[in-house]
């Protein structure tokens, strides 16, 4: 009975919202209004951020992620050490809109006061993404998934096709690791968030992740761990406010690295980008309270030419290029000089 009086209320509320966000924008929302997967991996916030209840599955914990992160709703949702993942879309699809970032994944980076001494570093827990376009036409997130390649995606410190296996834990105690490597490590607890940092509603003994691992980003200062941001092309990596949280579709990469250009996208993926711990503050976890089209009302006919057959990516005095239709970008969508 306690489970379904949840559901209903999170239905409902979801659904009041998505009302509201209609009645004020119109026919696409700018926001991210349903979460179709949520796993994350170990964590102190995991069972927390949402808030884990007996009883609780899969669809349960999915729709305490819609009421925390969609339509604008702004609260934080945990995607734990290396590998948690959230699947997330928007009532519409995402366009490709040449020359211009697309969507912003929404997080809670900060950068340290000047005081601090940090240079530009702070509080930034990369998450990659990745997209998906809906090529089957069936609706769901079950077609091909397309890396962004942010700025360390050529990083030769960037472990790809790299793999985890967390072992189940029953209690509030370090949550052991193995990895491709052959390393072995633990997310470790603390006294600050004393419940199981195992996802308790996912039934099994072994919990795994495959994806690309960012080289760490922390400093020791001696008195504070400082966490960096990376340039670009990462959620959770710098303020929204900043220019480089924002994303472009056109960063899309196959599994062997080769551009794709997509036309638009139907579903996002992001997953915690790191396997660091950080001392007292304990594991690096990517954390999102939204996702926002940065151009909802586009037609889809902006972007039906042939310039998928025109588009290319190069890597020009150490910064990445986009050269599309004879026309150069930076990363950021900004057209620049062919002399760059």
């Amino acid at each position: 009975m306690k489970k379904s009086k949840t559901l209903l209320i999170c239905t409902l509320y979801s659904v009041l919202c998505i009302l509201n966000t209609l009645a004020v924008y119109g026919d696409n929302s700018p926001y991210l209004t349903k979460v179709w997967e949520y796993v994350p991996a170990p964590g102190q916030f995991t069972n927390e951020l949402p808030m884990y209840e007996e009883g609780d599955d899969a669809d349960a914990m999915c729709l305490k992620c819609e009421e925390a992160i969609a339509n604008n709703n702004r609260s934080l949702v945990s995607l734990g050490a290396w590998g948690g993942y959230i699947v997330f879309s928007f009532d519409h699809p995402v366009q490709n809109v040449a020359g211009e970032n697309d969507f912003i994944v929404e997080g809670n980076a900060f950068y340290a006061s000047a005081a601090q001494g940090a240079a530009g570093g702070g509080s930034c827990e990369p998450g990659i993404v990745m997209v998906s376009r809906d090529d089957n036409k069936n609706g769901l997130p079950d077609d091909v998934w397309y890396e962004l390649a942010g700025s360390e995606y050529s990083n030769p410190l960037t472990k790809h096709n790299y793999r985890v296996a967390y072992a189940r834990t029953e209690s509030h105690v370090d949550v052991p690791w193995t990895d491709s490597e052959q390393q072995i490590g633990v997310v470790p607890v603390n006294n600050f968030h004393k419940q199981n940092y195992f996802p308790m509603w996912i039934d099994t003994d072994s919990l795994r992740f495959e994806g690309s691992r960012l080289p760490d980003n922390f400093e020791w200062t001696g008195s504070q761990y400082i966490l960096y941001p990376y340039q670009y092309g990462y959620a959770d990596n710098h303020p929204d406010t900043e220019l480089l949280a924002q994303l472009d579709i056109e960063w899309a990469v196959r599994n062997d690295g080769t551009p794709i250009h997509l036309d638009e996208i139907h579903f996002i993926k992001v997953y915690t980008a790191l396997q660091q711990v950080c001392g007292n503050i304990g594991e690096t976890s990517t954390e999102i309270k939204g996702a926002r089209d940065l151009h909802p009302d586009a037609p889809a006919a902006v972007n039906n030419t042939n310039a998928h057959h025109k588009v290319s990516k190069q890597i020009r005095n150490g910064q990445l290029i986009i050269i599309r239709n004879n026309i150069t970008y930076n990363p950021f969508g900004t057209i620049i000089n062919n002399n760059y």
